[in-house]
């Protein structure tokens, strides 16, 4: 087991170790935000006909020669076009037909002139322009043609994607699994959150704080209670989370008397891979996997419920979206200039909780207050996370760094932009 890595050397032995899962088939609406496992051919043309983009009237453009406002040109108006409707016929010399938007375009007919550039009188409709060929109309597969290659594996199915399988008529849809997550709370002191919390008892909020980190990038978390400081209670409760896909517990991977996590692991047959990451907050986080291939990947994180989600972040996150197929595994970075002086020692990263802000041109920094690793109020008001170098032991107000986007609707604007 290696010990003392860094940030970046403990992020690379995890995704290495960590698998792509397999492909399931859902309805397609059930597919946003999912990472498809399949490529998608097209077994029909979209549009599927020729049809009108306008509400008008389908012409031969050969008709309207000379066409103007101060001199129309009459056509009788023979039949009409509704949307979902075949032609009754083919459109002849010196006629039009009434045409409504999406209406396949008739036989004969090669424009559409809109409603807004003609006048009816009885059975004739008066174009007063000359219109171009094809002016007008949507052309058959003029989006996607039949046997086209549509959306490829590997894609984040969004809105637009949604959409395009339901006009492609793909009811159904393989997209890579969901990562399932065990989630285990450990400690005597720990107590749900609507029971008593006096005598120094502390709720058990990892479990949920992570549980929502899951579920904010759909992995699918289940809850296996809080354990307590007795090796067989522990063993118990990781055995009932050895069919997840992750199993992750918060507290006991430090060095203390009643720190079972590591022994435990042991003893159900996790090797671990490494203990301990040179970050602040977050250091006695472990990972291990099972060297027979068929359980999950294992975390250990600390306890205090600000390092517990932070090295959630860091290390189990990126991992989560790997086994979910994303190819992008890792939050937004903006360049940010310190609104205030920070100072820690050398030899840890640190990750710096701070609230950004716009000035211009230039992002601001600042941070939450209190870095307490309890801290978990700082999380609530962090839109950022800080990189303090590992070597840097000073930052002063006016100099760059490196913040991790948590909330992205930093990127979000109270303008149009138009």
């Amino acid at each position: 087991m290696r010990t003392d890595l860094t940030a970046s050397e403990a992020q690379r032995l995890i995704l290495e170790a960590t698998p792509v899962l397999g492909p399931e088939i859902v309805p397609f609406p059930a597919a946003l935000s999912r990472v498809l496992a399949e490529t998608v051919v097209s077994s029909r043309d979209l549009p599927p006909a020729s049809n009108s983009a306008m509400d008008g009237f389908a012409v031969r453009v050969a008709d309207l020669a000379g066409a103007s406002p101060e001199r129309p040109v009459r056509l009788r108006v023979v039949f009409e076009v509704a949307a979902g409707a075949a032609p009754a016929r083919a459109v002849g010399a010196g006629e039009a037909a009434r045409i409504l938007t999406g209406a396949p375009i008739p036989a004969g007919a090669d424009s559409v002139v809109r409603q807004e550039d003609t006048a009816r009188e009885g059975e004739s409709v008066l174009v007063r322009i000359v219109p171009r060929p094809r002016e007008n109309v949507r052309e058959r597969g003029e989006d996607v043609r039949c046997g086209e290659r549509v959306l490829e594996s590997g894609a984040v199915i969004g809105p637009a994607e949604v959409g395009m399988l339901a006009a492609l008529g793909r009811t159904v849809v393989a997209v890579r699994q969901r990562p399932r997550v065990a989630i285990l709370s450990g400690g005597d002191e720990l107590v749900e959150p609507d029971a008593d919390v006096s005598g120094g008892r502390i709720v058990a909020s990892n479990s949920y704080s992570m549980a929502a980190q899951c579920r904010a990038i759909g992995a699918e978390p289940s809850y296996l209670g809080i354990a307590r400081d007795d090796p067989a209670d522990l063993e118990r409760r990781f055995r009932a989370g050895l069919r997840a896909d992750v199993l992750v517990s918060s507290a006991g991977v430090s060095v203390g008397d009643r720190d079972y996590v590591r022994p435990v692991l042991e003893k159900i047959g996790c090797t671990l891979v490494f203990w301990g990451v040179k970050i602040k907050p977050g250091y006695p986080v472990c990972f291990g996997r099972f060297t027979a291939g068929d359980g999950p990947l294992v975390f250990g994180l600390p306890g205090n419920p600000v390092s517990a989600m932070m090295t959630f972040e860091q290390f189990v996150r990126p991992a989560l979206l790997k086994m979910a197929g994303h190819r992008v595994w890792f939050r937004p970075r903006v360049r940010a200039t310190l609104a205030e002086r920070l100072q820690k020692g050398p030899g840890r990263l640190h990750f710096v909780r701070v609230a950004l802000e716009r000035k211009g041109d230039q992002v601001i920094a600042r941070s939450t207050g209190t870095q307490s690793s309890g801290a978990l109020r700082s999380m609530t008001l962090a839109s950022g996370l800080l990189i303090f170098p590992a070597e840097e032991t000073v930052l002063n107000p006016g100099d760059s760094a490196n913040v991790q986007v948590l909330d992205e609707s930093f990127f979000h604007s109270t303008e149009p932009g138009f």
